[in-house]
């Protein structure tokens, strides 16, 4: 049974890498009157938000949008594609990586995995070699995540289509953008990606409860063989309906008032200014690490993620222990080490609806909590932030 404490006073800082805050106007989006889901006004609803999510991915392909969390499009992607026994090439850049992998291998395919150390973003040259020695071109989808949440790491995914083309070989590529949509720059068309896997409580900044794929020429055409068994996941069952904006099952009615909403929001700040404001406050916050004395698990510059950053915790400190104390003592939640990680990280997640002022908020309960939990550590990070913060531009040219 649920048990009503009393709460503190003032609002919670929701600042793990999602689910994300949800900002007011699509809370008050999502709290309208459910509608028939058969009927015109609906059918409107369903046009609009089909066709604006094409924006944030970057493509003229179908987007289908189904009720579920992030794993409901990983399996989605996979059972729509590919047959039973077909070999996949998995690289495991994360915990959400090697969970992607196990899925495919509960389904029935041949997953190969490159192991990774889970500090570096996936290396697109041993792909390329990976592929050039699959002579007989048994590897039938590539799959890789492009900004892995459990670890604050950013893989160039432009570099691994360029692999691929590179070795001649005709392997699908499937990306989980799960944490990068709508907070990363990321081009589904430009980049030549097959099906692009991705949820709605992270950059889009709605709450849990839908999962897109973006379906690409070469994906559809592999839809018409595949014999992976599905049903409820077909995308065949849902692209007919959705041409009048329709769903062949009951949607999620109103979190699709809130994708609207949320799709406004984005388009009115735009999106080459979304991705600025997300380096921005992820350079801050780096600054911010580095005044405290305190290491990145991320080890490449160029893959530090715009959306979140991981901590490591320093030897014979649990980060476990730095979280309960900043949840108890200053009511925010960071995120967790996941995996081999458990216990030795924390995460900040400074993505979605964030401006500067939540950023200092956040990274000043983080010192505070570093203080209060008895972290060695130096003072000055949330000075460094600031100081930053003041001096870089907020917006980009243009």
């Amino acid at each position: 049974m649920l048990t009503l404490n009393s709460h503190p006073s003032g609002r919670h800082f929701l600042q793990i890498p999602g689910p994300t805050n949800v900002p007011d106007r699509v809370l008050r989006a999502i709290d309208q009157a459910t509608i028939d889901h058969r009927g015109p006004e609906f059918g409107e609803l369903g046009k609009a938000v089909l066709t604006g999510i094409k924006q944030v991915f970057q493509t003229e392909s179908p987007v289908v949008i189904f009720p579920a969390s992030g794993t409901g499009a990983w399996e989605a992607a996979l059972v729509n594609t590919l047959s039973p026994g077909d070999r996949v090439l998995m690289v495991e850049t994360g915990h959400f990586a090697s969970l992607w992998r196990k899925l495919a291998g509960r389904l029935g395919l041949d997953v190969d995995c490159i192991e990774g150390d889970w500090r570096r973003p996936v290396d697109a040259g041993v792909i390329g070699a990976r592929l050039a020695d699959d002579a007989q071109h048994r590897i039938k989808a590539v799959c890789v995540v492009h900004n892995e949440t459990s670890t604050g790491v950013t893989s160039d995914i432009a570099a691994v289509r360029a692999a691929i083309d590179q070795a001649g070989h005709p392997a699908l590529l499937m990306v989980d953008t799960i944490s990068s949509l709508g907070s990363i720059d990321y081009r589904h068309d430009e980049w030549g990606v097959d099906v692009t896997v991705a949820g709605s409580q992270k950059g889009l900044m709605l709450p849990p409860g839908l999962s897109f794929n973006a379906v690409g020429p070469r994906a559809l055409a592999a839809a018409e063989t595949a014999r992976l068994p599905r049903s409820y996941w077909d995308w065949r069952e849902m692209l007919g309906p959705n041409a009048k904006g329709y769903f062949p099952y009951t949607p999620s009615t109103n979190l699709l008032y809130g994708l609207h909403e949320a799709l406004a929001m984005l388009a009115a700040e735009g999106l080459p200014q979304v991705f600025a404001r997300h380096e921005r406050h992820a350079r801050a916050t780096r600054l911010a690490v580095a005044g405290w004395g305190l290491e990145l698990l991320s080890l490449d510059a160029a893959a530090h993620s715009p959306a979140l950053t991981a901590v490591l915790m320093p030897d014979g400190h649990s980060a476990d222990a730095l979280r309960k104390v900043i949840l108890d003592r200053f009511d925010m939640s960071l995120g967790q080490g996941l995996g081999k990680l458990s216990d030795r990280i924390f995460r900040i997640g400074h993505l979605g609806h964030f401006n500067d002022l939540t950023l200092c908020g956040t990274l000043a309960g983080v010192e505070m909590g570093l203080a209060a939990a008895g972290v060695p550590h130096r003072s000055g990070g949330l000075q460094a932030a600031m100081e930053y913060l003041t001096r870089a531009p907020e917006r980009v040219a243009g």
